[in-house]
């Protein structure tokens, strides 16, 4: 883990490097897991459990199917808002989320909905400003860390990318979010942290950002990115090394204990040196 987090560390230093954080992040802190949704939406639908073998059937397309039956998906947000919430105190006690506080990224881009991040700089007292939409980026101040929904919030329903057809609108990848993103991570460091590499819809915007240094012809200029990963597979590690994406594989007993531990040593090496 050393030499990836010493370049981590330089990137960091230099406030060329933005956090991209995943689902796992916000479950250290009890959020409830994906089937805990997909179990709601199946119970809600009268649907068997049994219907997820399929491996055409994912939880987007379980939501697309609500849309359709329901008509809209107010009913489901509305327990998402109630159940997809962890409290303030438990936040302020997430050694995680202080670490990534700490670390005083410039941007940090999240798929997460729920409003833990937002929670956590509030609670350590640190200015930030949340983007989920074109309106704002144009209002977001200058010199705060930005923190962008990069699937949507709970607070504007009309941003949450949910359902199959929300995934698919995104493929084009040219929302503000998208081009905001393309923008930022061009000459940045990007560390991924709290993925599986599971959603599509990342991958695909891996792909597309190397698919743009590529054809730049200034591709080994790139700034390596990467994702920190409890027991990555090889077919993981090679793609994802394709894609100019470095796994960093942890040592701790699970992915919430190899994600802390990858923090903490990020942040101690990016601690000032007393004179």
């Amino acid at each position: 883990m050393n030499e990836p987090v010493s370049e981590i560390v330089e990137a960091v230093r230099r406030r060329h490097a933005l956090l991209f954080v995943g689902a796992g992040v916000s479950m250290s802190v009890g959020l409830p897991s994906w089937q805990m949704l997909i179990d709601h939406m199946l119970g809600e639908l009268q649907l068997n459990a049994s219907i997820m073998k399929d491996p055409d059937v994912t939880h987007q397309t379980i939501a697309e199917y609500y849309r359709l039956e329901r008509g809209t998906l107010d009913a489901l947000l509305d327990w998402m808002k109630q159940n997809w919430q962890v409290s303030e105190p438990r936040v302020q006690q997430s050694e995680l989320h202080r670490l990534i506080v700490s670390l005083d990224f410039p941007i940090i881009y999240t798929t997460n909905y729920d409003s833990n991040l937002e929670i956590a700089y509030e609670v350590h007292g640190r200015p930030y400003a949340k983007i989920s939409s074109a309106r704002d980026i144009a209002r977001a101040p200058a010199g705060v860390t930005q923190i962008i929904k990069y699937h949507g919030d709970f607070d504007d329903a009309e941003t949450l990318v949910l359902t199959e057809s929300d995934y698919f609108d995104r493929l084009s990848f040219d929302s503000p979010l998208d081009v905001k993103f393309r923008s930022d991570a061009l000459g940045a460091t990007v560390l991924f942290i709290g993925y599986s590499m599971s959603d599509l819809n990342i991958r695909f915007l891996l792909h597309r950002l190397w698919s743009t240094w590529r054809h730049s012809g200034y591709e080994d200029d790139r700034p390596r990115s990467y994702i920190v990963m409890h027991e990555p597979s090889p077919v993981q590690e090679a793609v994802l090394r394709k894609w100019g994406v470095k796994v960093v594989a942890g040592d701790g007993a699970d992915p919430q204990q190899t994600l802390l531990s990858f923090m903490k040593k990020l942040v101690s090496q990016t601690a000032p040196v007393a004179s």
